[in-house]
């Protein structure tokens, strides 16, 4: 039921190069879709992703979303987007403060005003962990982005537009671009020390299979102006540690210390959302208590089988479930 709402779409991916962009590509070209259009800057990435998938329904197009006319034309005619455009990168961005809020908040508006105006059915961003009571510059331009999406609709004349604005914030992707996962066997491999910051810290972990199923089950799901979060496990930074001692044999480690901007443990859902927090299909969802939707009169009916949320103390990744060493070597195994 839920992939029927993705048949003969015309779906845009904005950073659709990357990591998630490209399993995202991946899935939705296993679904009925018409077209998927590619957005991004990088076209060495786009010449190889067209090359490897070898499908007649991918558009390349390339673009960065700080030029919103750019986007205006990219977006026509077209009915869901993805956005998943982003730098991340935490102490570059550290480094370059300004050059987040040109992508990841001037960006995104652009996103968002491109969807208006075009009338798009739908629009998805992709948030992060690290927008909760933010220490950094990245977490601070993502909370922005959310920002963004989840107040969007309230932009919308219901006699022109019925675009909604879907939020969704997740931890990390096990062996995304970036993370620590790649970085650590880059260097086992390089026979270097692994860097390891604190041997306390702890990280939200989920699958790319997972995200993906969660954020088109968020697309199924959303109505206009919510926050979807997964139940999600953790890992400790020392289990993995193990993990890959089991997986490489032996190594050294380094502990280097945490690095500017940088948390010993993540939250999911901070304490001041759990009141407008409710639990559907697998998921949680964060409400804004600005949209008339989300009444207590209204919520209910609009979204059934919805239960309110009363008490979810420390979504932190220091207090739930962790991931056992055995089951983090098979994530390992399968990336």
């Amino acid at each position: 039921m839920m992939n029927k709402i993705f048949e003969g779409k015309k779906i845009l991916i904005t950073g659709g190069t990357g990591s998630l962009g490209q399993a995202l590509t991946k899935r939705l070209l296993k679904l009925d879709v018409d077209t998927i259009r590619i957005f991004s800057r990088n076209e060495n990435n786009q010449i190889t992703m067209e090359s490897k998938m070898g499908d007649d329904r991918l558009r390349f197009l390339l673009g960065d979303i700080r030029d919103r006319e750019r986007l205006i034309r990219a977006t026509e005619d077209i009915d869901i987007v993805f956005h998943t455009a982003a730098l991340k990168h935490v102490p570059k961005i550290e480094y370059n403060p300004f050059e987040s809020i040109n992508t990841n908040v001037i960006g995104s508006q652009n996103v968002l005003d491109a969807c208006l105006k075009n009338n798009v059915e739908r629009a998805i961003c992709i948030g992060t962990d690290k927008s909760v009571s933010p220490l950094n510059t990245y977490g601070a331009t993502k909370l922005l982005m959310e920002k963004l999406f989840v107040t969007g609709n309230n932009y919308l004349n219901s006699e022109k537009h019925s675009t909604k604005y879907i939020a969704v914030r997740y931890g990390n992707v096990m062996g995304s671009s970036g993370s620590v996962v790649p970085k650590f066997i880059e260097q086992i491999k390089n026979k270097n020390k692994i860097t390891i910051t604190d041997p306390a810290m702890t990280r939200f972990s989920i699958t790319m299979n997972d995200a993906l199923d969660f954020i088109l089950n968020a697309t199924n799901s959303g109505k206009g102006s919510e926050i979807f979060v997964p139940k999600m496990r953790a890992y400790n930074i020392m289990d993995l540690n193990d993990a890959l001692h089991e997986l490489h044999g032996n190594f050294e480690e380094e502990i280097t210390g945490i690095r500017s901007g940088e948390k010993l443990h993540e939250i999911l859902i901070g304490d001041d959302e759990i009141r407008n927090t409710w639990k559907l299909n697998e998921m949680y969802m964060i409400t804004n208590p600005l949209y008339p939707l989300f009444h207590i009169n209204n919520i209910k009916d609009t979204y059934p089988g919805i239960e309110k949320i009363e008490k979810l103390q420390n979504y932190s990744s220091d207090k739930i479930e962790k991931i056992p060493k055995n089951e983090l070597i098979r994530m390992i195994e399968n990336l």
